[in-house]
């Protein structure tokens, strides 16, 4: 579940892929975001409905009271921490848009669904924190292992201002929430991605660059955003040719570069410093030989370095795949025309010779705006299809096509090769019931499938890992493209929420209709995390167990408002927790992070 490819341009409004709340009115168990013209709390309160619109004001939130465990540690680097900034005075030419802006809000398209308004978007975790200089933190549960020493970061969008009108958690800047530790000692730092749009908000007071995945869900709707924002580029507010992502999907690191991604955008290079704060180091292109955007989940060899990505939109090739060497030198385009209609392609998989990517049934539907609805929707009648290519194929020449009917999947857990480079084998979550996936997550459920490919015959066998509600399925990073044992997912409560995570045995075979479950944690009433990722204990013992390490995760109580990052022992049967920290504040929930260890930090 993260942030949707907004290279469409289109509202992508209520995307299936990604752990975010799309909350109804019903909902009895849902606190409403307390919005005041100065602040947005901390905690979040319920309050009475207002039709009155916020200005846009920066999002400054309460800090708690330090304890004498949080201790803030003075930035030494050459980029000083920012202080709480004053309000920008806005310009004239501002002033004026914004009323335009302002007018579209109330009159054109007010935010009346209840997967773009700010109420429920924004509510209980999901609302967004100001930035945190790097801040000691407590360990309260055990001790860190000291496997741990590096850091682990975690993506995630965070609005920099109030939205003016309607909004979706996937159109927030992206915000990295990065625990460093260091001999048992653990320091949280929360930092903006410094985007492009990022800084030109910023720098103008106000929202400048339209939200992709809330602004464009009709044609009347289009028309009047797209005219505001032709007028803002006109005005000299801001350049689409210096792009418009917002970097809060997902981390990489390969090339010996450590990269914030989003789909509708060019990678963001980023580092972190000795005293643990983030910094962004700037958009890259790779010596100009990337173009517009690039997969928020490229795949990364872990024996050769290599990093395997794609870009998809909605003009023909609607799919280009291509590969970035381990010394980071990006190899040509392989365009794919036979993905003959522009379909969602949020992930894909590998193995040690060819490249898996999945074509669902959520497609673009420009006929659907003109009728007032989204451009992005599901076509129950189309067929599913795999497509299968070499991945160092020059060309296109060598794809095949398999039709895969009711396989609809987002996230792509691994893949390998089996029968002599004969058969690949997929796993993944499979999403039921897809028709709901853009209005109501808490309606789907993923079960995860193993997915077998005769690439001789064609023939697809299909077989389910397990009935239970699972996503963000990861592995030990060791066993990419080759044959894994074990994956750690998170389980749905419904999904966005994220309630525990469960270890299954993907090793079962086909024949064997038991459930893969070999353990679980659940995190407890009230309490919710995120994606877990694995941490091998020894990354260079060959001969070391694929589940010997740690899976870790940030979890947040909203009981109390209080978020810990906690470590369990991988091995464990329960998933036991050998670690817990407790953060100086709360982490909001967001989409995918990484961990990266210290001898791989000290190269960036």
């Amino acid at each position: 579940m993260d942030a949707f490819s907004s290279t469409f341009l289109s509202p992508l409004s209520k995307n299936p892929n990604i752990s975010i709340s799309l909350f109804t009115p019903s909902s009895t168990n849902i606190a409403l975001l307390h919005i005041s013209s100065v602040r947005i709390e901390d905690k979040t309160q319920i309050t009475p409905t207002t039709t009155t619109k916020p200005q846009s004001q920066p999002l400054i939130k309460q800090t708690p009271p330090k304890s004498t465990t949080q201790k803030t540690i003075p930035n030494t680097t050459s980029r000083p921490s920012q202080p709480t900034r004053k309000p920008v005075q806005p310009s004239l030419p501002t002033v004026f848009l914004n009323a335009v802006d302002d007018f579209i809000n109330t009159f054109i398209d007010p935010p009346i669904r209840p997967s773009v308004d700010p109420k429920y978007a924004l509510s209980n975790n999901f609302a967004p924190v100001d930035e945190l200089p790097p801040t000691e933190c407590e360990v309260v549960e055990g001790s860190l292992p000291p496997c741990l020493d590096g850091a682990y970061f975690r993506n995630g969008p965070n609005p920099q201002f109030l939205p003016r009108g309607p909004y979706h958690l996937f159109d927030g800047d992206g915000m990295l929430h990065s625990i460093k530790i260091s001999r048992g000692k653990a320091t949280l730092c929360s930092r903006y991605v410094k985007t492009y749009k990022y800084i030109t908000e910023r720098d103008t007071g106000s929202p400048v660059i339209p939200s992709v995945f809330a602004g464009f869900n009709s044609l009347t709707a289009s028309a009047a955003r797209g005219a505001l924002a032709g007028a803002r580029m006109l005005a000299g507010q801001f350049n689409l040719a210096n792009g418009f992502g917002l970097a809060n999907t997902s981390l990489a690191l390969f090339g010996g570069s450590l990269y914030a991604l989003c789909e509708s955008d060019l990678p963001y290079s980023i580092k972190l410093a000795q005293n643990g704060d983030i910094e962004t180091i700037g958009r890259h292109d790779f010596d100009g030989k990337l173009i517009i955007s690039m997969t928020a989940h490229p795949k990364i060899d872990p024996e050769t370095g290599e990093a395997f990505a794609f870009r998809y939109g909605p003009i023909p090739p609607f799919l280009t795949f291509f590969r970035i060497k381990s010394d980071g030198t990006k190899e040509p385009d392989v365009p794919i025309f036979s993905m003959t209609r522009p379909s969602f392609l949020h992930d894909f998989a590998i193995t040690k010779n060819y490249a898996i990517f999945p074509e669902i049934q959520i497609v673009m539907n420009p006929l659907e705006m003109i009728a007032g609805g989204s451009t992005v929707g599901s076509d129950p009648g189309k067929v599913p299809r795999l497509g299968v290519i070499p991945r160092y194929a020059k060309d296109e020449s060598e794809m095949q096509w398999f039709d895969v009917p009711g396989l609809n999947f987002i996230h792509a857990i691994n893949a390998w090769d089996e029968d002599g480079g004969d058969s690949i084998v997929v796993v993944a979550p499979n999403i039921l019931s897809v028709e709901h996936t853009l209005e109501r997550m808490d309606l789907i459920h993923a079960s995860v499938e193993k997915i077998r490919i005769d690439l001789k015959t064609g023939m697809v066998w299909r077989h389910p890992v397990s009935t239970r509600n699972l996503d963000f399925g990861v592995i030990n990073p060791a066993y990419v493209g080759k044959k894994n044992k074990y994956v750690y997912a998170a389980v749905g409560d419904p999904m966005p929420k994220v309630s525990g995570v469960v270890k299954l045995d993907v090793s079962v075979s086909e024949g064997d209709r038991r459930d893969c479950i070999v353990a679980s944690r659940m995190y407890g009433p009230g309490c919710y995390g995120g994606e877990p990722f694995f941490v091998a204990k020894e990354t260079n013992n060959p001969n070391a167990d694929e589940d010997d390490g740690y899976v870790v995760s940030y979890v947040h109580d909203e009981n109390t408002g209080v978020s810990r990052f906690i470590v369990m022992d991988a091995k464990s049967p329960n998933l036991e927790i050998v670690a817990a920290v407790k953060l100086p504040r709360r982490v909001p929930y967001g989409f995918h992070g990484l961990f990266v260890r210290e001898s791989d930090l000290n190269k960036l």
